[in-house]
């Protein structure tokens, strides 16, 4: 039994997604984690008579860098939370004329394109794990993040391939030009390995992205600066916020998705060869499949 408030959403972002004074009843919560502590405390308020967690994924005050994110921590956080379902929200930049800056866009796949990165698994020697993500983002919560920026009116495309580059500079433009060749629509820095983590923890994860600049490929704008992007930024947090409320006030908590069986014959070592220090280390985390 976990210590925790067991809640079914979570909601990871900048710490202005979720600065809303819907939000009330708020809980902070230090949390304490096999692989370090995560980014932030994890929050947990109500919001349309839900439950959510909050975590902010470059830290309170924007400490962390897109390569130095606590990834693994941050999501077995939120596992002992309870959560199945995880929106996540990430500024980025556009490869496509039509995807302009301000709008929101709803990925429906993912291209990892990060080189340096660790934390990329939770499974290590001892254990051994595959899991499939050909479909990176929840359908179902995508569809509903559709239909909420929708809703409020704010300008959204669905579908499209968010590359994820490492960072924490901003691309080349030879480097933008080959990755809009290569038919991605968005490029970011943080949702890879989130996503595919959240996946080996049975989480169904969707990404609400929301466009600050087209990057450097387009010779007709100024190449992107982090002025640019905060500026663009602010401008679009009222559409985000929005979007997220009407998103969890239409959330259905008893919904189930693919990626919550998505650890079933996954696990390729057999049981009796897992060490029980292993499994307890991941028993959040595999609790489930494994049956302990």
């Amino acid at each position: 039994m976990s210590q925790y408030e067991q809640v079914a959403l979570a909601i990871i972002g900048g710490s202005g997604v979720y600065q809303i004074p819907e939000i009330t009843d708020i809980t902070r919560h230090s949390v304490s984690t096999p692989f370090g502590k995560p980014s932030s405390d994890v929050l947990v308020g109500t919001w349309h008579n839900q439950r959510v967690a909050f975590l902010a994924r470059h830290g309170e005050g924007h400490v962390h860098t897109p390569s130095s994110i606590p990834q693994r921590a941050n999501i077995y956080a939120l596992k002992l939370f309870g959560v199945r379902y995880i929106i996540a929200v990430n500024a980025c930049g556009s490869l496509r004329d039509d995807y302009a800056p301000s709008h929101l866009v709803v990925p429906d796949q993912l291209f990892d394109y990060t080189l340096s990165r660790g934390e990329r698994s939770f499974f290590e020697a001892g254990l051994v794990g595959h899991v499939s993500v050909a479909e990176p983002f929840d359908r179902a919560l995508s569809e509903q993040l559709l239909a909420s920026a929708k809703a409020i009116g704010a300008t959204v495309h669905l579908g499209g391939t968010f590359i994820i580059e490492d960072g924490a500079r901003f691309s080349t433009r030879a480097e933008s030009v080959v990755f809009k060749a290569w038919g991605c629509s968005i490029i970011g820095m943080t949702t890879a390995p989130e996503a595919f983590l959240a996946r080996e923890a049975e989480i169904a994860y969707a990404t609400l992205a929301h466009i600050t600049d087209y990057d450097s490929w387009h010779e007709g704008e100024a190449p992107v600066t982090s002025e640019m992007v905060m500026a663009t930024f602010k401008h679009n947090l009222d559409n985000v916020q929005k979007t997220l409320s009407h998103a969890v006030a239409h959330f259905n908590a008893r919904q189930e998705a693919p990626a919550h069986t998505a650890l079933s014959g996954a696990i390729m070592t057999a049981k009796t060869h897992i060490a029980p220090d292993v499994v307890e280390k991941l028993r959040p985390i595999v609790a489930r499949a494994l049956g302990v």
